[in-house]
């Protein structure tokens, strides 16, 4: 389904967004705290060693290529839900 903004008719559309309303789902932030512990976890497994600075890699590299795979699944999730 394609959604385009009634407002400016554009998509993606950026638009200001309405503010969030209070639901019955679970708070957001601690579902990431629990998914950073896992992630630190899998890290100290996978490496033998907890993330530390000066650690021999560039933080900054690393955290492009992370963020360029970010926008790939995003982008991959606009168009499986959109259709474009």
């Amino acid at each position: 389904m394609t959604r385009n903004c009634p407002t400016c008719d554009d998509y993606p559309c950026l638009c200001e967004q309405p503010k969030p309303l209070p639901s019955m789902y679970p708070a957001v932030w601690p579902m990431v705290m629990q998914d950073m512990e896992h992630r630190d976890q899998v890290g100290r497994k996978r490496y033998g060693t907890p993330l530390q600075p000066h650690n021999g890699r560039d933080a900054l590299r690393d955290a492009y290529e992370e963020a360029l795979d970010l926008c790939v699944y995003l982008r991959q999730a606009l168009y499986e839900r959109d259709g474009r």
